[in-house]
Formats: structure tokens, C-alpha cells, sequence
């Protein structure tokens, strides 16, 4: 059974000049399966320490699609070598790229179970657990710093196809802070 969950990376934009006209930056990720907090902060934690040790970390958008990168790579290890029926070799990751290869897998995993999301359309409905994760405005050059998230309780949100801000905005939040404490603490809790 799927654990669905909505993550948000988000860069607050400072105002200028008093204007309102600067947004945040946000960049929304669907996950399918895994959901629940041990596994996405597990995920987030190792996503920050491969991001501080390349000093690749470049706002929400390269954050979201690095997430997605990583959590469809730890997937493709299941289609590679040792089942005679996989055609697919480890050391030919090109072999993925052609269809001839996966005629015999019924939707495969890594090619499924994400999805970019455009904050202004809504979530599916279906979600268990929504995610923001708050970047610090930074230039690459600059040290790394600490994430902040926040986690929802279990489908404490409004459950329909509806304005994806609102159910942000109604969620109730089991977790707010530091990523570095996050797992712990709710790891902890569900113990």
C-alpha cells in the first residue's frame, strides 16, 4: 500500500522597496510511495549532506529535482542485472533509454511514482502527509545553512482536488523546525 505525500521546497523571497510583488520560490513534488516521515526525512537528511558536500544546492526547482533524481536511483538497482528476463546491464546505463529493454516490465517503478506539481492546481486529494521544506536564501557560494521543515500530522489537511495553498494553510503540523532534528524527534515519537 502506498504512503502518498505532497512535498514543497521553498525559498522565501526578501521584499525590496516595500513591493509585494516578489514571490516566494516554490517547487512541489508528488511522492507515491514512502510518504510517512521516517522515510522522507531519511531522505531529505542524505539529499542535504550530498548537496552541502558538492555545494550544489541552487534553490527550491534543483532541489526538488535532485530529491526526485535520488529517490527514482534507488529504485533502478531493482531492473538492473541478476534477473534473466532484465536485459538491462549496470555497467550500461544507457541500455535504460531503450524501449526494447523494458517491453517485459509492467510500469516500472523508477519511471513512475513522482510527479512535479504545479502549486496553483491543486493536490490529488489522496496524499497522507504533506512536507514544506524552507531553504535559506544563500548564494552557492555561501556556507551551507540549515533547512527548516515542516511535517503534517496523518491527513490533517483538507482531502480534496482542490487549491493546493489552502491545504498548506489548514494542515495542522506535527513538526516545525530544523531538519537536523526532525527525524529524531519524530522517529522517537512513533516509537
Amino acid at each position: 500500500m502506498s504512503t502518498r505525500s505532497q512535498l514543497r521546497f521553498v525559498q522565501r523571497v526578501e521584499q525590496t522597496n516595500g513591493t509585494a510583488d516578489n514571490a516566494d520560490r516554490v517547487a512541489q513534488v508528488y511522492r507515491h510511495s514512502d510518504g510517512y516521515p521516517e522515510s522522507v526525512l531519511l531522505d531529505l537528511v542524505q539529499l542535504k549532506q550530498l548537496l552541502d558536500a558538492t555545494r550544489a544546492e541552487r534553490g527550491p526547482s534543483y532541489t526538488a529535482a535532485t530529491f526526485v533524481f535520488l529517490d527514482k536511483l534507488s529504485t533502478v538497482g531493482l531492473y538492473l542485472d541478476g534477473d534473466p528476463e532484465r536485459t538491462i546491464d549496470a555497467t550500461q546505463p544507457a541500455n535504460l533509454l531503450d524501449p526494447a529493454n523494458m517491453e517485459h516490465l509492467d510500469q516500472p517503478l523508477f519511471l513512475l511514482g513522482h510527479g512535479v506539481e504545479d502549486p496553483a492546481d491543486g493536490i490529488h486529494g489522496d496524499e497522507e502527509y504533506l512536507y514544506v521544506v524552507e531553504l535559506p536564501t544563500k548564494t552557492p557560494f555561501d556556507e551551507p545553512a540549515e533547512w527548516t521543515v515542516r511535517v503534517s500530522g496523518h491527513s490533517t489537511f483538507p482531502r480534496w482536488d482542490g487549491p493546493t495553498d489552502e491545504a498548506f494553510k489548514r494542515a495542522s503540523w506535527q513538526f516545525q523546525g530544523a531538519l537536523k532534528d526532525a527525524r529524531s524527534e519524530l522517529v522517537a515519537e512513533s516509537a
